[in-house]
């Protein structure tokens, strides 16, 4: 009877195995949300502590077909072939199970690291698109276009690092068909933006240097014009003090 019982244990876990694996693992599952994936994740998690908590019931049955197997030999034997093939069905299932929980939990973990890169990026878009309007309507002051144009540059800095990032992790997630819809979209949009706002940040980069040289070449030619009225000041007080007549003088000085 208790062979009997055992073998009937057995078969239940085979079954069950069965059905986990054609739960857990045959299904084909398209994640086209991230509610759709992260139910996914959750699920594969509680998958795995309940292949993982059978393995107690596992233990038990092992140890009583032992038990059997000491006393009545024969009877032992059978159930313990049906046992072996059992334990490496078991083992098979949860080496699977808690691979594609990994594979689930990595590809949850990609999709919140491209957006945490994508957020940041979209913080320096803002302040790059920021620094651009401050350039706009500066006073004609050769401070005002220099301090406009070194914070604009400033920003323009910005290392490539997170777009790469962006770029890699999207196209990762794209390639494995998850969520390709929505990171499609989201990279068109921030790609269209960043490129928009990188050109019109460089074109009025351009436009300040060009705005700055030219104010620096006339600030330094009202300059010399200046020490040239300074010192022609200085001949004229001095011919006027000495008396000297204007047809005396030369042409430029009358």
């Amino acid at each position: 009877e208790k062979a009997v019982n055992l073998k009937k244990d057995l078969a239940e876990m085979q079954e069950w195995m069965t059905q986990a694996e054609e739960e857990y693992l045959e299904k084909d599952f398209e994640y086209k949300s991230p509610e759709e994936l992260e139910n996914a994740v959750e699920e594969m998690k509680r998958a795995k502590e309940d292949v993982l908590q059978k393995e107690v019931r596992v233990k038990i049955l092992k140890d009583n077909i032992k038990m059997l197997a000491a006393k009545v030999p024969s009877s032992g034997q059978d159930l313990a072939t049906e046992l072996n093939v059992v334990l490496e069905n078991y083992q098979l299932l949860c080496n699977r199970i808690r691979g594609k929980c990994h594979t689930l939990e990595e590809v949850w973990s990609c999709w919140i690291e491209l957006l945490q890169y994508l957020d940041l990026e979209t913080a320096w878009l803002n302040n790059l698109e920021e620094r651009v309007q401050m350039t706009e309507n500066l006073p004609e002051k050769l401070d005002a276009v220099n301090d406009a144009l070194e914070s604009l540059e400033s920003v323009l800095r910005h290392p490539a690092d997170n777009r790469t990032q962006i770029r890699e992790l999207g196209q990762t997630l794209i390639d494995g068909g998850i969520l390709d819809d929505i990171i499609s979209e989201k990279l068109e949009a921030f790609n269209a933006r960043y490129e928009e706002l990188s050109h019109l940040a460089v074109s009025r980069q351009i436009a300040l240097e060009q705005q700055l040289q030219t104010m620096r070449e006339t600030d330094h030619m009202l300059q010399v014009l200046q020490e040239n009225l300074v010192e022609l000041d200085r001949h004229l007080t001095s011919y006027l003090t000495d008396r000297v007549d204007a047809f005396q003088l030369p042409q430029e000085a009358q």
